[in-house]
């Protein structure tokens, strides 16, 4: 706990920024993750969702919840994504280490 008077008001102060950028912070997770399951389920609906994904992702930036470059390379990965989900080249991104097991012992037969 802090013992000074400036280290209180600090902690205070960083208590409050956190509120203030939780639901930024919260948008942003939930718009990349439904363009991450609209990218598998659906990507046309995935291609058209990506613009609001910017804006978020833009608003957070600009607001510095997030680093200008950290946008920037979110905004980058989730156009790649989508453009390899439009292609059909998209994998599943969900594989447990069994699964791996049967791939590699797959290969060597």
């Amino acid at each position: 706990m802090p013992i000074t008077k400036s280290a209180k008001k600090a902690m205070r102060q960083a208590e409050a920024r956190k509120e203030r950028r939780k639901p930024f912070k919260s948008r942003l997770k939930t718009e990349v993750k439904n363009i991450l399951v609209l990218a598998k389920n659906d990507p046309e609906k995935a291609k058209k969702a990506l613009p609001l994904a910017y804006k978020v992702i833009d608003m957070a930036s600009k607001k510095n919840i997030i680093h200008k470059n950290n946008a920037n390379r979110k905004k980058s990965r989730l156009a790649l994504m989508v453009d390899k989900a439009t292609k059909g080249e998209l994998k599943s991104t969900t594989t447990t280490k069994k699964n791996k097991k049967k791939v590699v012992n797959k290969s060597k037969k």
